[in-house]
């Protein structure tokens, strides 16, 4: 698994509205994008590209106006870190560029797929079993 800077930036950005108490979008805080790439020292126009591809995914609400910013779609222990993934990465492992199940090997080679898929799933469960809000505890869960 390689972690990009968009992912890691899309965590950090996550974990900063989570604590803001932006928790479900009700009643909850907005964080605006400036203050996200302020805190989190992540250059503005990289994250505003980021904080849509989040919304799009339907983790995060975008309210408009003076008053407006971002805010979590649902509680903290609601998202985990495979979510927030997905939604700027795509998969969660890749193999010259494929996810790992597209991953097709032949010969003496044949073996190389199931090591992959295991990575993968391996990597999917601490991904998938750890929220943003273990995270804000500093405990994240581990199978």
């Amino acid at each position: 698994m390689y972690v990009s800077a968009r992912s890691d930036y899309a965590l950090r950005a996550m974990l900063a509205v989570a604590a803001g108490g932006a928790g479900d979008g009700e009643d909850g805080e907005v964080m605006k994008a400036a203050s996200l790439a302020e805190a989190q020292d992540i250059p503005l126009s990289f994250l505003q590209g980021i904080l849509l591809d989040l919304r799009r995914a339907g983790l995060l609400h975008s309210h408009r106006g003076a008053d407006g910013g971002y805010a979590l779609t649902r509680p903290p222990d609601e998202i985990t870190v495979g979510d927030v993934l997905r939604a700027v990465g795509g998969s969660l492992t890749t193999v010259r560029g494929l996810p790992a199940e597209r991953a097709g090997y032949h010969g003496v080679a044949a073996g190389l797929t199931d090591v992959w898929l295991a990575v993968h799933g391996a990597i999917a469960t601490v991904v998938d079993s750890t929220s943003l809000a273990d995270l804000l505890t500093h405990a994240p869960r581990t199978s």
